[in-house]
């Protein structure tokens, strides 16, 4: 690890203890003067590339505040003619503000289910992602091209090199963990972007001195909790969450098809599983038909099985930004109640929740988690289910998402609080 990286991971380590520095001393603040609101109502033009906006402003070491539940999650910055001029160029819809109003906002979050949070650095962000994969493949790279936020790709060989420690932020790409590619390999055998597949991810095990994909996919697996417990942000999405689970579980044991490993998978593979070594999941039952894309209890949807579940909504928990301001930063939205989408993995059985776990969004009356988080080590990952927020049902070669017809994406916003919330200034709880 640099020694610059090592010192900026320490200051935006989420470790247990941490407190968010309050409005009495916003150390780099934006000035007293007349500042810009970036209001994340529904006056707000476009909320998506509201985000990168405010990481272009951190990008330049400029500081910005983040008003959690003030007019559903705004953004504090300079007044600068530079600032003017890169909303008007982005779409962004900014409101002035003078000493006066700024001071009365002040006074209402003081006094409501409100907080700032001071913006401190822009986060380096990575993207875990097969080389030849297309933006449009994943929601959160549509996310990052479109909000105009800078990120790097990673893969196989860079996590397995270390390389993950240059990275504040990582987001997994839809990847399958256990190694079945996403268990298509029967039904979609004659496809030539599987047959790709395949063939890519077998060469890059062969290079990395693997005896196969699975063996190969479980070793990144290890190396991605080690970034979260060293201090990283994880963010994963669709089959990652529940896959990376499974293999973190099933260290030392098989649980893939004999298609991908040569060998069958073990017949008490289930009850061998070590959840202990995993994040966020807990005593899951294996999917063992090869035929079916789908790999374990935790998924509460099984979108590609016989016993699919239909489509509803979910909602948003409303935290207290006082006191759990990590929960609130993460469900900032200008809706509560969002559509379902779906995916590989669409949602998490709430009882498969390790203990620990803060449940962000759910289906309620289903007992179905949408969106989840929690702390490991030093560092935190959240886990999104579903494929594609304005896509929900995401059939194999639909065409890409046009974002700008989904400016103002609930489900997109989601993503993006997680981009930037590796920026928030934390300080020590006292004890």
């Amino acid at each position: 690890m640099k020694p610059e990286m090592k010192r900026r991971r320490m200051q935006c380590r989420p470790a247990r203890c941490l407190l968010f520095a309050g409005l009495a001393s916003l150390a780099g603040a934006p000035g007293l003067g007349a500042q810009l609101l970036i209001p994340m109502d529904r006056e707000q033009e476009n909320h998506l590339k509201a985000y990168g906006y405010a990481f272009s402003i951190l990008s330049e070491g400029q500081s910005a505040e983040w008003l959690l539940n003030y007019r559903a999650g705004s953004f504090l910055v300079s007044d600068a003619p530079s600032n003017r001029r890169r909303a008007a160029l982005m779409g962004v819809t900014v409101e002035t503000l003078d000493g006066t109003d700024v001071a009365r906002i002040r006074r209402e979050i003081e006094t409501r289910n409100m907080e700032t949070v001071p913006l401190e650095k822009a986060p380096t962000i990575a993207v875990y992602t097969p080389p030849n994969s297309s933006p449009w493949d994943d929601a959160v790279t549509m996310a990052l091209e479109y909000a105009e936020i800078p990120y790097e790709r990673i893969w196989d060989p860079e996590v397995l090199s270390g390389e993950l420690e240059n990275y504040d932020w990582l987001h997994l790409h839809h990847e399958d963990f256990t190694g079945q590619y996403s268990k298509f390999y029967l039904t979609h055998a004659s496809s030539a972007w599987l047959q790709e597949e395949v063939a890519r991810n077998e060469a890059i095990s062969r290079e990395l001195g693997f005896p196969h994909v699975p063996a190969l996919k479980k070793a990144v697996a290890a190396r991605l909790r080690d970034y979260v417990a060293g201090g990283g942000f994880l963010f994963a999405m669709c089959t990652a969450t529940e896959t990376l689970e499974l293999a973190l579980a099933a260290a030392g044991i098989d649980i893939a098809a004999s298609y991908a490993d040569g060998s069958p998978l073990d017949a008490a593979a289930s009850d061998r599983l070590r959840w202990a070594e995993t994040l966020a999941f807990r005593d899951a039952v294996l999917v063992t038909d090869p035929t079916l894309s789908a790999f374990s209890d935790i998924d509460g949807h099984q979108v590609n099985t016989p016993w699919r579940v239909d489509l509803g909504s979910f909602t948003l928990f409303e935290f207290s930004a006082k006191f759990d301001p990590v929960p609130a930063m993460l469900t900032q939205n200008h809706r509560r109640v969002l559509p379902d989408f779906y995916g590989l993995t669409t949602t998490f059985r709430k009882e498969r929740l390790q203990a620990g776990v803060t449940v962000l969004a759910e289906e309620e009356a289903r007992g179905r988690v949408k969106y989840l988080h929690g702390t490991f080590g030093e560092g935190t990952f959240t886990y999104l289910g579903g494929h594609d927020p304005e896509d929900p049902r995401h059939l194999i070669g639909d065409a890409p998402t046009d974002l700008d017809l989904h400016r103002h994406s609930a489900g997109y916003r989601l993503i993006l609080n997680n981009v930037l919330f590796p920026a928030a200034k934390k300080k020590k709880l006292i004890t």
